[in-house]
Order: structure tokens, then sequence, then C-alpha cells
């Protein structure tokens, strides 16, 4: 078997292995290089293709998710800033006084030090997500909010990697502000290469050749020109789906860069226990991010959530170190972080891990403050004294709230996450509380207690049903209501617990029919009533 055969096995056993396990991929392609160099299988060139290749794609990738209005938030960049330069300084102390007693590695520094706290300071972006996806809180305040502090920390390390190396940039590097006009014809491409493999084509040709090639060629590093490609492209309608048609070639070409880190070398024992020992800093970055995250104003709650997924070394850190300057670091660290990296997912997929009760656990550090002081997005949900509750303010929750108001004289009030669609909601006069009602969180005070109807009339059934399934669990003893686009939606729904429902489309022919007659002049004839759980035809309720 040749090298390159066993490479691609060895990543695949190791990458199945490492899943069967609950842990990230990378896992295994660290321990499968570790394992082809004690098989004596030595670097490979075309995997340092790979690595750059990689490298390149998922800085353009960072690129695409930059959302520069909510990177100014002061609880993401704030946040982001200050843990950054203590976890660095903290860690930077830790290895000096190992150090210092005789437990690093010969011929650190300040510099070196200061370097790999740099790199340990960073959270991992793939095992963040999976936390959050894990708790379904991707899309809560604290979720959204995390994953702004990671593409600061993202950002950070590209803008480190762009000023490290000593080479001054070229004259010409004052024309790459012509990337900014320049990236109006791109957007514009983009808008028109479709949705298949092109997409994907289109997003390697920018992140290399405007993107890397260009930056290089300028004596700018190559992989800020990649990010600031993507940063161009960010916000498109069609920038999402970019960035998910590069996502799964991304990875593929990143298996290449940590088997090759696995290649450079096994760990000695000493790497190993500074590696382990390293772990330690963990507890202390967990806490900072949930002080600084209660100092922004976040509830004792979010902030303790929040950092406990962040707390973990991440994938980037590695890329820093490795593509640092030789001169900087010396290769022995990396693979010391390497395995600090790695042992901090075992930790982090270790079952038994209870957040909550560290939340309470702190309470005294971090007390409960008044909710006027409290993050306007973090506050307990109120819907003051009404009865009726409307999840989901579109054209059907609309329509809902409008004949529940005026047809029955109910008090309702309508939740909607758009910020857009709550300054419509504002001019036209509803009572509406803005709050995403997929988030966990806003269930934690029990807030529907006193409401005697609650209508799920959200876009997406499955936003929906996981709205439904927190009224059940938090035991509400009201009526709820649901409106779905398809039959077998709605059964689900009501297997799920709900007292009525309407398909979205039920009667919708009829009233289209009814309306075509109307204008033709044709009186209408005495309808029968709908049979029983049809419901009322749905007017104007169209989403």
């Amino acid at each position: 078997m040749d090298a390159t055969t066993a490479i691609l096995l060895a990543a695949l056993v190791g990458g199945l292995v490492a899943s069967a396990v609950r842990l990230p991929p990378l896992v295994g392609f660290l321990v499968a290089g570790f394992a082809l160099r004690a098989g004596g299988i030595g670097p490979q060139p075309f995997l340092d293709v790979m690595a750059d290749l990689g490298v390149t794609v998922l800085l353009f990738a960072v690129g695409l998710k930059v959302d520069v209005r909510g990177l100014l938030r002061r609880e993401v960049w704030g946040t982001a800033t200050a843990h950054l330069v203590g976890s660095t300084l903290a860690a930077t102390g830790a290895l000096a006084a190992l150090g210092t007693l005789g437990l690093g590695l010969t011929g650190d520094g300040t510099g070196t030090w200061l370097l790999v706290g740099f790199a340990l300071s960073f959270s991992s972006t793939v095992v963040v997500i999976k936390v959050l996806e894990e708790r379904g809180t991707s899309r809560s305040f604290g979720g959204r909010t995390a994953i702004g502090i990671l593409v600061v920390q993202d950002v950070a390390a590209v803008l480190f990697l762009a000023t490290a190396e000593a080479r001054p940039p070229s004259p010409w590097a004052v024309l790459l502000v012509l990337v900014v006009p320049g990236a109006v014809l791109l957007r514009r491409v983009l808008g028109v290469v479709g949705h298949g493999e092109l997409l994907a084509l289109f997003g390697v040709v920018v992140a290399l050749a405007p993107g890397y090639a260009l930056f290089d060629a300028a004596g700018v590093k190559g992989d800020l020109g990649a990010l600031v490609m993507g940063m161009l492209l960010a916000g498109h309608a069609t920038s999402d789906e970019l960035s998910k048609s590069i996502f799964a070639l991304k990875d593929l070409l990143l298996v290449g860069f940590f088997v090759a880190i696995g290649l450079g070398g096994l760990p000695s024992a000493t790497e190993l226990a500074l590696g382990l020992a390293l772990l330690l800093l963990l507890p202390l970055k967990a806490l900072g991010f949930a002080a600084l995250l209660w100092l922004a104003g976040l509830r004792r709650r979010t902030a303790v959530l929040t950092g406990v997924a962040l707390a973990n070394f991440s994938e980037f850190g590695l890329i820093v170190l490795a593509l640092a300057p030789e001169e900087m670091l010396a290769p022995e660290w990396i693979r010391v972080v390497a395995t600090a990296v790695a042992a901090s997912f075992v930790l982090t997929s270790l079952p038994g891990r209870h957040p909550e009760y560290l939340s309470h656990a702190l309470r005294r550090l971090l007390p409960d403050r008044p909710v006027g002081r409290t993050h306007p997005e973090d506050r307990p949900l109120d819907l003051g004294a009404a009865g009726v509750a409307v999840l989901g303010m579109g054209r059907v929750g609309r329509s809902a709230y409008e004949r529940l108001s005026e047809g029955y004289g109910l008090r309702v009030v309508g939740v909607e996450a758009s910020r857009e669609r709550c300054r419509a909601l504002a001019g036209e006069g509803f009572v509406f509380v803005e709050a995403d009602a997929t988030d966990p969180e806003i269930w934690a005070d029990r807030p529907f207690g006193h409401i005697d109807l609650v209508v799920l009339a959200m876009p997406f059934h499955g936003n929906n049903l996981d709205a439904l399934e927190q009224l059940r669990g938090n035991g509400y003893g009201g009526t709820v209501a649901v409106v779905a686009q398809h039959d077998d939606d709605l059964a689900t729904a009501m297997d799920g617990g709900a007292h009525t429902g309407l398909q979205l489309y039920d009667g919708a022919g009829a009233e289209l029919a009814d309306r075509a007659a109307a204008v033709l002049g044709r009186p209408a004839r005495d309808l029968a009533p709908p049979e029983d759980g049809a419901g009322e035809r749905p007017g104007r309720t169209t989403e």
C-alpha cells in the first residue's frame, strides 16, 4: 500500500472512530497522523497543498459570515476583545511559571509564550456550534452572541497572520482598495451563477484568485485576501448558500492540515504532559467569558451557559501556530497545542456536564440584576395582561391577531423575532413583544402560565413544533392552535398536543373562486358549513 492510500484510509478510520465516540472528526485525523508517523510514514507534499487550500477556503468562509453590524454590538466585540487579551496574558503567565519551574520546553521565551497564549485564547467553532445545536440554543441571544465572538476571534487571528511576517508590502498594495468596487461585479456574478456545482466553484475561485493570489502578489498575506473577499460578499442574498456549498470542500481540504500536524511527529512525554496541563486554563476561560458577558448586561444564566460553551481550545489556534513565521515558534509547541486542543474536545464531549448548576453556584459572584439593567434582548419574556399570545406575526399571525382582537374582543399580544417586521408592527399599532419563540431561554420563567390561548403561526413548521414541545414541557394548561402548510405537518402537531389547527391551504381554492365570481357579479349560493375540524377558510391568511 502506497503512502497516499495509507493516509486516506487512516484518516477515514480515525474520523469514523472519533465520530463514534462523539468527538469531532479532526481529533481522529490528528491521531491518524500520529499513528502513520509511528508506522514510518513521513510528511507528504500533497498534504501541504491540501492544507494551504483548506485554510484559504476556511478564511473565505469566515468572511462570508461576518455581519459587521452584529460584530459591533458591545457584548460581542467588547467581550471577544477583552477576553482575548486577558486569556492571552493568563496563558502566557502560566507558561512562564511552568518554564521557571523547569517544566516548559527548551529555548522558550516571552515571545513564544505570548504566541502560544494567543493561540489558546480562541474557542473552537466546530465544538461551540455542536454544543449550541445539542442544547437547541444556536438561534438564541446567547447562541448568536457566542457565534459573533467566534467570528471576532477568527478575524483577529487572520489580522495577526497578516502582520506577523517581516516583509513589507509592495508599493502596489495601495491598489488593493480597488477590490471594493470590484466586489460589485462579483456580487452580480454571484447572483446569476445558480445553485449547483458552479456556485461552489465560484467561491473557490474568488478565494484563491482575487483573494489569496492578488493580495500575495501585492506583498500582503494571502490569507487576509481570502477573508476580505468573503467579507465583501457577506450579506448577499446567496452568501449563506455559497457558504454551505463550500463547507464540505473546506472540511475535506482541512483533513490534510490535521493529518499533516500528526505526521510532524509524535509528542514526547514532556510535550504530552504540558499539553494536558494546559487544560487547567479551561475553567478560567469559562469564568472569564461568563463574567464579561454578565458585565455586558446578560443574565447570569445566559452568561454562564455561553461561557461554558466557549470553554475549549480551537483548531484555529493550531492553524495560527502552523502559519506563524518559523523564527517565532519551535515546532514542538505545535504538538503541545495539538494535544491540548484534542484533549479539550474530549472534555467537552464527556457526559454529565451541568452548566445549569454552575449558574446557581455563581449567584454570589454574578448576582441577579434588576430587569431594567439587563440587556434588552436577554430580559425575561413579559406578555403583560394579555389572554392570547400569537407566536409569529407574519400574514397568518396578523390575521389571527386581528380576528381574535376585533372579532372576539380578546386581549392579544404578538411575539415576533424579525426586527424589520417588528418595526412595521409598531407603526400599525399592534401590541407585541420582540422575542424568538424558538429560544429555550425565554421559556425558563414560564411566561405563558396566565395565557388562555397560544396560536402557533410561525412560517417554519419545525419552529411551531419546538414551541409546542416547550409548552407541554412547562405544563401549559391552556389551548394551543397551530397552522401548517401540509396535512402531515398538521397531523404531527395534533399528535404532539395541539388542540386545534388549520392546514393553510384548506379552502383557498374555494375562496379564490368566490372572489372571481364576485368580480363577475355572480351571487353566491348558501354554502354548507365546513366539516368538523376543518376550521374556517383562510381568506387572506396566506404566507
